[in-house]
């Protein structure tokens, strides 16, 4: 099917690990594994993949693709069949060495893998795991491994991959059928969600079967993940948050990735040509994070609009529509009703809750205990004393709220 063409290693890993640019993986490993005898590497809980951990340090780990020689022709994607762009393919062996030697040089910490459908979803997951397998069992590699899993290929191989890996994604990419049938005609959405419920199953099953064996080996211990591009189609705001809302409840997805749509081609007319819409993107990981650490659904996220503010982050604008909950009493409310005070975060909850059981809290002791005070002082009380006297009328909180957030200008590519 495709004639590939012998290319430099150094070439093959500028080409690979450009094209892999647009998979987005900034994230902390979810995964704890201290170094073994005669192993090498280990994988820390404070991140993978260019974060910071909590003391600061920047952890990277090395983004390629297996290849970028693809049999489908996605709209959307760089790596299609149909663009004309140089295309590179490392073999399995090939990984495993430059994973190795870019870990002993102290370059990178782990690995993400991913690739683009070569021949077909077996021969493409098949190659995948001989990486995974060197990697572990001949390079005694015991670090950070993300790896996607390809949408179609066979459950075994799947399994097998899953026993080798910290963490497996399968991409959604768009959040409708219709969009996947306009735009990626290969894809459905059945053959996206029928590796994401394998995935889940074996999660779950492995759970158990290390409670009843102690030496029972783990299948992807950091859970699985998911990636959408915002922006290609006209989808809105309220569609993507109900279909993540159920992708977390559904599949028990540790993280959806959203992924502003950068045009790669002038050609399709169905395709925006303008700027990549990175202001939504960034509302759309605020709104995912309510869902995830704050307890709210996406019909209170979204309300009745279909798309959500730029000029509020989603949080504001609920407290905003709901202002008759509010102004809240620091020393008095519950956890879950601090939680849904602007800019109070998780930590901060604990740090409110634990203190207020010696002493009365004010405006003062909040400063102290680094509660950002720049929202929240416009929706709480201290012993019934506002910080101010604001007011609670909708159009004048809102004013107030947006002078703060567009006095920066959103940055794009």
């Amino acid at each position: 099917m495709f004639g590939v063409i012998y290319v430099d290693i150094n070439k093959k890993l500028k080409i690979l690990s450009g094209a892999a640019k647009y998979d987005v993986a900034c994230t902390s490993s979810g995964v704890k594994r201290r170094g073994r005898t005669g192993s090498m590497g280990n994988t820390s809980l404070c991140g993978i993949c260019h974060s910071f951990s909590s003391d600061g340090r920047c952890i990277s780990l090395l983004k390629i693709l297996l290849t970028n020689y693809c049999s489908y022709d996605c709209q959307y994607c760089v790596n299609r069949c149909s663009n004309d762009v140089e295309r590179a393919m490392f073999t399995p062996e090939e990984i495993a060495e430059i994973t190795m030697n870019f870990y002993k040089r102290n370059y990178i910490e782990g690995l993400f893998l991913s690739s683009a459908v070569f021949k077909n979803p077996d021969y493409t997951m098949e190659l995948l795991y001989k990486t995974l397998y060197l990697l572990r069992n001949q390079y005694n590699f015991n670090g950070y491994i993300h790896v996607k899993a390809i949408p179609s290929a066979d459950e075994a191989l799947i399994r097998m991959t899953g026993f080798l890996a910290d963490r497996m994604s399968v991409n959604i990419e768009l959040p409708s059928s219709e969009s996947l049938k306009l735009l990626a005609p290969d894809k459905s959405k059945e053959s996206i969600f029928k590796p994401m419920k394998t995935l889940r199953n074996y999660i779950q099953e492995n759970k158990n079967d290390v409670v009843v064996y102690k030496n029972a080996p783990k299948f992807a211990p950091a859970g699985q993940s998911t990636q959408m591009i915002v922006g290609a189609t006209q989808d809105n705001d309220k569609k993507i948050i109900n279909l993540v809302e159920g992708l977390y409840n559904k599949f028990k997805l540790k993280r959806v990735f959203y992924s502003a749509y950068v045009p790669v081609t002038n050609k399709n007319k169905l395709l925006p040509v303008s700027n990549p819409p990175m202001l939504r993107e960034h509302r759309l990981y605020q709104a995912d994070w309510l869902l995830r650490y704050y307890g709210f659904k996406a019909e209170e996220i979204m309300g009745e609009n279909e798309n959500l503010d730029l000029s509020l982050d989603p949080k504001c604008k609920w407290a905003i529509r709901n202002i008759h909950l509010f102004p809240v009493e620091i020393n008095k409310a519950d956890a879950e009703t601090l939680l849904r005070v602007p800019g109070i975060g998780v930590k901060s909850v604990y740090k409110i809750i634990s203190a207020r059981r010696t002493a009365k809290i004010s405006f003062d002791n909040l400063k102290k205990m680094n509660v950002v005070l720049k929202r929240a002082k416009y929706f709480i009380t201290c012993d019934g004393k506002m910080m101010a006297n604001y007011g609670m009328e909708q159009e004048v909180l809102s004013k107030r709220l947006c002078e703060k957030d567009l006095m920066y200008e959103q940055l794009n590519f």
